[in-house]
């Protein structure tokens, strides 16, 4: 194993922990006109999108993203055509899910995904956001500031942290994106690219502490 597939400690387990319970936004999943699977290194997106379709939440579902910047090599055809791939293998129909192949971000996810859905001839007053778990805060927040009108739910498979980071198989790599999706929580309101989510005093001392041990790989440059 090398340095940055290492274990991570119990108290780095422990900070990452409130890191992660704090990105989750505990919404009740409920019918809504749309789901967004958004585009990331995890197959659990598409996973959970075709078990909340079998189970009626929605009846349109529409994938979004390009090539990953973290882990291109994974989905070389983009996030999006390989997530509605893995969903029509798990029984989704093929009339179901619209595709969005472009986005490079979570902006542009949402952004580019309503208008994929206007261009089918749908304008829904509800979406709901499929993501990766610790992702379900910042796409809540980015989701408010560009498309202010539609009412949003956001969902992720639910797994403890431990079981995520089994999932995975890298935990050094999960602590990084933990901690640069919080960093992105605080600082894309001040960039016009999200509404401002108040931060817990504790979780923000996660943060500070992790980002101090070298869990630095995701951060924004200034």
């Amino acid at each position: 194993m090398t340095d940055n597939q290492r274990a991570i400690t119990e108290n780095e387990r422990h900070q990452a922990n409130l890191i992660w319970d704090y990105h989750r936004m505990h919404h009740d999943v409920r019918p809504v006109d749309v789901a967004i699977g958004l585009g990331s290194h995890d197959l659990g997106v598409p996973v959970f999108c075709a078990e909340l379709y079998r189970a009626g939440l929605f009846s349109t579902l529409v994938f979004t993203g390009g090539p990953n910047p973290t882990a291109p090599e994974r989905f070389p055809r983009g996030e999006a055509v390989h997530f509605r791939e893995h969903a029509l293998e798990l029984g989704v129909p093929d009339t179901a899910i619209l595709v969005e192949p472009r986005a490079r971000n979570t902006g542009e996810n949402i952004t580019f995904s309503r208008d994929v859905l206007a261009a089918a001839g749908i304008t829904p007053a509800s979406v709901l956001l499929v993501s990766m778990p610790y992702m379900e805060r910042r796409s809540f927040a980015t989701a408010r500031k560009v498309w202010p009108e539609i009412e949003v739910v956001c969902a992720s498979q639910p797994l403890e942290f431990d079981d995520y980071l089994k999932s995975i198989g890298d935990e050094k790599m999960v602590v990084d994106m933990l901690v640069g999706d919080l960093q992105r929580v605080i600082e894309y309101p001040k960039l016009g690219f999200a509404i401002a989510q108040d931060v817990p005093e504790d979780v923000h001392a996660a943060y500070q502490s992790l980002v101090a041990v070298g869990f630095d790989v995701r951060l924004l440059k200034a």
